[in-house]
């Protein structure tokens, strides 16, 4: 604990210290190892953990991805299905970011809206942050 901010409530300490939450932070590597994936890092030959939506819509971040129907709510904790779920919120310019080094900067100033977080957070669907 840091000297002064005892007092102060867990969400309160992290904005003093300008912090993310932990659920923030496991959600951003999330999108880290996700687009890593995307672009070929982790991949094999004939293995696939996502697919591209076909979808010609003008609106979205144009890369969106496919999110499948489970019957089982634990499968929602996976990590393909968080991070389909929230990549397709995803602003266009940070889903097309060229390389890693551009997405996590992309990604850092579009998380860093406080306001955006809180919106997009809870749209989940179904997800429970509690778990992350």
């Amino acid at each position: 604990m840091i000297r002064g901010l005892e007092h102060l409530s867990y969400e309160d300490r992290l904005r003093e210290l300008g912090l993310f939450s932990l659920e923030k932070r496991r959600l951003w590597g999330d999108f880290i190892k996700g687009f890593q994936y995307l672009k070929g890092a982790y991949r094999r030959d004939e293995e696939g953990l996502f697919m591209r939506e076909c979808s010609y819509r003008t609106r979205g971040n144009g890369f969106k991805l496919e999110e499948g129907r489970f019957r089982l709510d634990t499968r929602k904790k996976f990590f393909t299905v968080r991070v389909v779920r929230h990549w397709n919120r995803l602003p266009r310019e940070v889903a097309d970011a060229p390389s890693l080094e551009a997405f996590e900067t992309r990604l850092d100033g579009t998380l860093s809206n406080l306001v955006w977080w809180e919106e997009f957070l809870p749209m989940a669907g179904g997800m429970e942050l509690d778990y992350l």
